[in-house]
């Protein structure tokens, strides 16, 4: 895995975003949108991030709009033991309408359950990505690790973006990253653009590839255009 820095920023994002560049692809069949499990830590010190992303989760689908689109699927724990997931949603306002009728409760984290839900989800049709936005891990890390080895199997990477700079997580969540094929990025309360960058990007790799990916506007894809690398085989 790259040589992330540890400190969240605009050097950290372009970071990740030249390596997810470097991931092989993974483009949906053609005619079927690509499938991304948006997953949030909900347990009570999360709040302003959820409703930060509550605001961001829009730019998920305008990214995709034009190149076969997006389903996606919200993922959450919080309290004792809850953990919930939507349908497959192909449009801002239904993912919206749901994250805001939930409120953040105060529990452990739940990290290993949320990599075999969606395990058990890519089972049963592709998932193309896996986006994860929390602060803690409170859990044993080899289960954890071996969920995400198994989705590194079959294609389905994680893409972990952690907010604070928790040691225990960060050293988790890199490890869940790059098991899964995945990749890890720090952000903070102050940094919504970076964030938005962050998710923008995974969700255009999602639906397209890295061929979509080099294509999506701004400086930040341009930057990471010309450093994809060669497929397979060229």
């Amino acid at each position: 895995m790259a040589n992330v820095p540890d400190k969240p920023g605009s050097t950290a994002v372009a970071a990740f975003l030249d390596r997810l560049s470097r991931l092989p692809a993974a483009t949906p069949a053609p005619g079927a949108v690509g499938r991304l499990v948006f997953a949030m830590d909900a347990t009570a010190s999360r709040q302003p991030s959820w409703d930060r992303a509550c605001h961001l989760q829009a730019e998920m689908f305008g990214a995709v709009r034009e190149i076969g689109g997006l389903a996606v699927s919200l993922a959450y724990f919080r309290g004792f033991r809850e953990f919930a997931a939507t349908p497959f949603l192909t449009n801002a306002p239904d993912l919206a309408r749901r994250m805001t009728a939930v409120t953040c409760l105060g529990g452990q984290t739940q990290v290993e359950r949320l990599l075999r839900h969606t395990l058990a989800e890519t089972q049963r049709q592709k998932v193309n990505a896996l986006v994860f936005i929390g602060d803690a891990f409170e859990e044993d890390v080899d289960a954890a690790c071996h969920v995400a080895g198994e989705l590194g199997l079959r294609g389905t990477p994680v893409f972990c973006f952690q907010e604070g700079e928790n040691p225990l997580a960060r050293n988790a969540l890199r490890q869940v990253a790059r098991l899964s094929g995945g990749a890890w990025a720090p952000f903070d309360a102050a940094s919504a653009t970076a964030l938005r960058d962050l998710l923008r990007a995974v969700a255009v790799f999602a639906a397209g590839g890295r061929r979509a990916l080099a294509r999506l506007p701004g400086a930040a894809a341009r930057g990471i255009a010309g450093q994809l690398p060669a497929p397979r085989g060229a």
